[in-house]
């Protein structure tokens, strides 16, 4: 590491104060496996082994190899035998309420993680009817649910389908182990179209949090108004949850999504929204995000085809790269999906991407899956003086540079200025860059992105830096300025790429005129003449 870093790190970095919410014990998790897969047995066991569970707290059900089951054959085969287990291993006390339910005033077991090989949806029951007297609404006309979460209420017995539970975890900022929720399990799963996958979601959790997550978040915006506008404000809250606390930050403030080969680099978290199937790099067979990246796009049945590394999001995610992300199996309608900005909140004040998960999460017996390993602290040891992987050291110094200069902005920008010089790194100027965009100071935002694009190397890097300074121009009505900014550049980097992202934003802001229609021939033709009938 370069001298400058080491006086920033030795001098600042005791200054930041780091989150310490209670660990979740290895023994309050139980691991549910497939036990007529062998697969799903073995996944079991090895993340037992890495995270130390009692081999006890393994549970095997007989259950469908699918991935969505009716509610009798959920009720028959995972519900019934798991409420068996608990109260034959006396994990739980079940009392009853003054609602006529019976629960559980105490459960040893605190997280339970299922394993691929369990299925993860509930299809609809068309027979189902309404209790007399009861009007429908949006909520109780669907009786279809995550697998994942009539698990986390499996101890409410007899609590109606028909209706979402109010999750009791949501909005709050404390470790699971102190909510006093016994009733509760947060539901977990490490599931993908194949073994491999998992096992490398596993790892890479337990790897990076030794040191902590680290890279750059890009955020994307839907802009869609209206009904929807709750969900970029979630984005636009994570954008300044993550500036305050040094991580850098892309934002794509149009209503397009992150276009075709668009050239992200370092990806350690993206929150997006709202398009069915994936898009923008995700498209590109060659992208990675970084390891223990969390990773996730919002989309009514983003996990609809979990098993599946093409189709929605929670797939195509997994496959490129990330160690956890969120989705939902059935229309969750968006007051009942994961509140983005709670979950990013949480996981940066170092709680376990489970809890950070169900504290952001409105309703249980609903639609939604936590995908990757629910133990996983992405930002526990954040700020930890240990030793840290060379590709992250950099994204370190520049933590700690925002936690001592972010009350003076000037400052801030005169010494990554300075660090640019002398490391010779354009990131330094294209973080300023982007800060300088947040912060609504386009034009010098500007003048860092053109400085970062004269010291980077790759053509990739010299590209984004040019939509940075293409997206300012659309956001400040320049069109025709970016138009041939875009155009210049279509042709600079042709054959690369990113050559197709320029091109997406070409035909967005200058679109091709439509083909030229065909002349309809307007000749009026002879009407043949039918044969005279033959007389008999």
């Amino acid at each position: 590491m370069k001298p400058l870093l080491l006086l920033i790190l030795s001098s600042l970095i005791s200054l930041i104060a780091i989150a310490d919410p209670t660990d979740i014990s290895p023994s309050a998790v139980a691991v549910l496996y497939n036990s007529t897969q062998p697969e799903s047995k073995e996944l079991a066991e090895y993340y037992a082994k890495a995270r130390n569970i009692p081999a006890d707290n393994l549970i095997g059900l007989a259950t469908s190899v699918q991935g969505k089951i009716s509610r009798a054959e959920y009720n028959k085969t995972i519900r019934d035998p798991l409420r068996a287990h608990f109260s034959s291993k006396r994990w739980w006390v079940l009392q009853s309420t003054a609602e006529g339910y019976r629960l559980s005033s105490k459960n040893a077991i605190q997280v339970l993680v299922c394993m691929r090989g369990i299925p993860f949806g509930i299809n609809p029951d068309a027979t189902f009817k309404l209790p007399e007297g009861e009007p429908p609404n949006a909520l109780n006309k669907m009786n279809c649910a995550s697998v994942d979460s009539e698990l986390a209420i499996c101890s409410i017995h007899d609590f109606p389908i028909q209706k979402p539970h109010q999750n009791k975890y949501f909005k709050q900022d404390t470790s699971f182990s102190e909510a006093r929720i016994p009733y509760y399990m947060l539901v977990g799963r490490i599931d993908d179209a194949n073994l491999d996958t998992c096992k490398r979601m596993i790892d890479d959790a337990i790897e990076v949090e030794k040191t902590g997550l680290f890279g750059m978040c890009y955020l994307d915006q839907a802009k869609k108004g209206g009904g929807y506008t709750m969900g970029d404000q979630w984005i636009q809250a994570i954008e300044k949850q993550n500036w305050e606390e040094g991580i850098p930050t892309t934002m794509e403030k149009t209503r397009d999504t992150y276009l075709t080969n668009y050239p992200m680099r370092d990806v350690a978290l993206y929150y997006g929204w709202y398009t069915s199937n994936k898009n923008g790099p995700f498209l590109n067979p060659n992208f990675k995000l970084k390891k223990g990246s969390v990773a996730i796009h919002l989309h009514s049945f983003s996990a609809s085809n979990l098993r599946n590394h093409q189709s929605n999001w929670t797939g195509p995610i997994m496959k490129a790269g990330a160690a956890a992300t969120v989705g939902n199996v059935y229309e969750p309608f968006l007051g009942g999906t994961h509140h983005f900005d709670i979950l990013n909140d949480r996981l940066l004040k170092g709680y376990t991407l489970i809890e950070a998960t169900y504290m952001s999460i409105p309703l249980l017996s609903w639609q939604n899956l936590v995908i990757g390993d629910p133990l996983y602290r992405p930002f526990k040891n954040i700020d930890t003086r240990n030793e840290k992987p060379k590709g992250d050291k950099f994204y370190q110094a520049t933590r700690v540079g925002f936690k001592a200069w972010q009350d003076d902005p000037e400052l801030l920008a005169r010494k990554f200025r300075s660090a640019a010089q002398k490391t010779k790194d354009a990131r330094y100027y294209e973080i300023v860059g982007l800060l300088k965009r947040f912060q609504g100071i386009s034009k010098e935002a500007m003048l860092f992105f053109s400085s970062a694009e004269k010291l980077y190397l790759l053509d990739s890097d010299k590209t984004r830096m040019k939509i940075h300074a293409i997206d300012i121009l659309r956001e400040y009505d320049q069109k025709e300025k970016a138009i041939l900014v875009a155009r210049q550049l279509h042709e600079e980097i042709k054959g690369t790429p990113e050559q197709q992202t320029i091109k997406s934003i070409l035909n967005i802001l200058s679109p091709p005129p439509p083909p030229k229609a065909t002349p309809k021939d307007t000749t009026k033709k002879p009407t043949p003449k039918q044969p005279t009938p033959k007389k008999k």
